[in-house]
């Protein structure tokens, strides 16, 4: 790889921690070519994206980037990035998994919304359900009140009219 390549490979990189909502440190080592390339399609369905480069090459494009400078200690060996494009949880829950089944595979750090996030707390994010999942159960605890309010006032005009009708009856 000769020299522009490597420039072009650290912009890319730079550019990529800039868009991305949360970051994650892999260890591939030991991994076949047909195990990274299922967890890239898994990833790639979820708005994720695996990025081998060396370890140098990710050192200089976080360079200036003050909220990743804390990654730069993890930067050893043979490591894999994971960009997660929109839903970070989403993409947690996909390493999770495929940590689980591959013993070969293991998460060492992220970052998640330019807060650097040990291996449990990834897990725990692992652990969350989907933003739509979130949002549907806000609306939920949001619509509680109301709907309880509507009942509330649906009995009380039931009763109302129930209360009337015996009046009627008992008047004529």
């Amino acid at each position: 790889m000769n020299r522009q390549e490597k420039d072009l490979l650290i912009n890319s990189l730079k550019q990529d921690f800039k868009d991305s909502k949360a970051s994650f440190l892999v260890n591939y080592k030991g991994l076949s070519v047909k195990n990274l390339q299922s967890l890239r399609k898994e990833l790639r369905l979820k708005d994720g994206e695996l990025r081998v480069a060396k370890t140098r090459l990710v050192k200089l494009a976080i360079q200036d980037l003050p909220s990743y400078q804390p990654l730069s200690p993890f930067l050893k060996d043979q490591l894999a990035v994971v960009f997660s494009k929109n839903d970070p949880s989403m993409v947690a829950k996909t390493l999770n998994d495929f940590a689980k089944d591959q013993v070969a595979f293991q998460i060492i750090v992220g970052s998640v919304e330019s807060q650097v996030v040990d291996k449990e707390a990834i897990l725990a994010i692992a652990s969350l359900p989907s933003r739509e999942v979130l949002l549907a159960q806000l609306c939920g605890v949001l619509n509680a009140p109301i709907s309880r309010l509507h009942n509330v006032a649906n009995t009380l005009l039931k009763r109302l009219v129930i209360v009337l009708k015996q009046i009627e009856e008992k008047k004529s």
